[in-house]
């Protein structure tokens, strides 16, 4: 029997991002994702601050998707050839 539910929005997409983390002195771990600069979060150990960095990746991830889809704003594609 066929569904009937749309399944359009549920796409994924498999993406690798790089966690730059360090040890706390006061205990715990903190991290900072390096594409996305703006998702940073601890965690009491390396397991706990992986899942809160999904969390804050996926937070900005879906902040950047509401803004680009905003109609009254423009938006330009460039693209960037770098030695770094």
């Amino acid at each position: 029997m066929a569904s009937n539910q749309d399944t359009t929005n549920n796409t994924s997409i498999k993406r690798q991002f790089t966690i730059r983390y360090q040890s706390e002195e006061e205990g715990g771990f903190s991290g900072q994702c390096l594409e996305l600069p703006g998702a940073i979060s601890q965690g009491e150990t390396i397991e706990e601050l992986i899942e809160n960095m999904k969390d804050a990746i996926n937070l900005i991830l879906q902040s950047i998707t509401e803004e680009a889809n905003q109609k009254d704003k423009k938006s330009l594609v460039i693209e960037l050839r770098s030695n770094y």
